[in-house]
């Protein structure tokens, strides 16, 4: 849902839209110490390239008059009424003129001074240019070592190993790229986590990203950042995760399917002695733990990457469309029978073992090993009926929409 876009005039606002190369957009919210100052020198660079531009400050409901300075200082204000620091950007976003676009925090932390390497690669036909600020200098007291050493580095690791992402520094506030291509992207996250969004969905649709070495100072505000590390950690985690079927799902599925189905089969001898300890039927219970999760999990990815395929969330796949398109309710319907069948004869052939022996005492552990492969298998059966048709509701779900 866009956020609802009030114009309040500034000194820029009579420029034409289609002559404006590059606009510069701030999000804000009481940064009445800090938004002029941002303001003019954007401006400065704006002049000292000899670029035709404009800044907008999209405010997100200040209290503190950084509107008023805004303006003042020659930018163009948005009021943007839905809370956020996504929603204040996807508001700015909209309303900029540009043909490139430089977004950064009105805080004073970015050095708007100097944005010629951004523009240079956006010219030579980069879609997104990423500020790198490891690269380029972070000023004593500009980052907590909580985010410099951990909380930064673990996430842009995730992110470049969810996505190929070629970024060191995911979380630079200060970045640019082609307006049509950000809007290719179809942004919709209102929080801290529009800044994960924009490169994991970038990655997805295989643009043309770079990095260039940036600056981070202290931030000139006199009160606590809006920021939150665990909160807003946790948000920009959730985000990939669920554009990541693969290693939110497949990959969990398939260690514990292939470790557990390892597991069963090494102990269905009899007993196996590791390291001084014997492991028998008790630690057999834990790898049919293992291959049931293994394979309920496995049934969500299946699910997850229909459901991204037909929403268009996540980019097409040509293993994964191949699997929907073979699949069919009755294909899943005969394999379940069959898994059931399986695991319901080898019970049942136990039991008559059972009888046999008149009613007496069976051998335990011998007849739990098989009782836990009938058990397994009779499940899985179960599990891949139900799934069947639960992934054909979806399917059915897609064609009538």
């Amino acid at each position: 849902m866009q956020a609802t876009l009030t114009h309040v005039s500034g000194s820029s606002s009579a420029e034409p839209e289609g002559g404006i190369e590059l606009s510069i957009v701030m999000p804000c919210l009481n940064e009445a110490r800090t938004v002029g100052r941002c303001v003019d020198l954007a401006l400065e660079s704006l002049q000292h390239m000899g670029i035709h531009g404009e800044v907008v400050v999209a405010d997100n409901g200040s209290t503190d008059g950084s509107q008023e300075i805004a303006v003042r200082h020659g930018a163009r204000v948005i009021a943007v009424q839905r809370r956020g620091y996504g929603s204040a950007l996807q508001a700015g976003i909209a309303a900029a003129h540009g043909k490139y676009v430089v977004m950064g925090d009105a805080d004073d932390s970015y050095d708007f001074g100097r944005l010629e390497p951004f523009v240079e690669k956006l010219r030579s036909g980069h879609d997104l240019v990423m500020g790198n600020r490891f690269q380029g200098g972070i000023q004593p007291g500009a980052m907590p070592w909580l985010h410099r050493y951990i909380g930064n580095p673990v996430l842009s690791g995730i992110l470049n190993l969810f996505f190929h992402s070629p970024i060191r520094d995911a979380h630079c506030g200060l970045r640019a790229f082609r307006k049509d291509a950000y809007d290719r992207l179809g942004l919709t996250t209102t929080g801290m986590e529009f800044a994960s969004e924009m490169v994991v969905k970038a990655c997805l649709q295989r643009q043309k990203i770079a990095e260039v070495p940036t600056i981070l100072r202290p931030d000139g505000r006199d009160r606590p950042p809006h920021l939150r590390s665990f909160r807003d950690g946790w948000r920009h985690l959730r985000f990939m995760l669920l554009h990541c079927p693969l290693w939110l799902y497949l990959i969990p599925a398939l260690f514990l399917l292939g470790g557990g189905a390892a597991l069963m089969a090494w102990l269905t001898p009899g007993p196996r002695v590791l390291g001084g300890v014997i492991l028998d039927v008790h630690t057999m219970l834990f790898g049919a733990l293992a291959v049931l999760l293994g394979y309920q999990v496995l049934w969500y990815w299946a699910c997850a990457r229909f459901f991204g395929n037909a929403s268009g969330m996540l980019p097409a796949q040509t293993w994964s469309e191949r699997f929907t398109e073979y699949f069919s309710l009755e294909r899943g319907l005969v394999i379940g029978l069959i898994l059931l069948a399986c695991g319901f004869a080898l019970n049942i052939w136990l039991a008559t073992q059972w009888y046999g022996s008149y009613l007496g005492l069976p051998e335990v552990p011998t007849s739990l090993r098989l009782a836990l492969w009938g058990l397994t298998s009779m499940v899985l059966g179960a599990q891949t009926i139900f799934s069947s048709f639960l992934l054909s509701m979806l399917r059915l779900a897609d064609r009538q929409e």
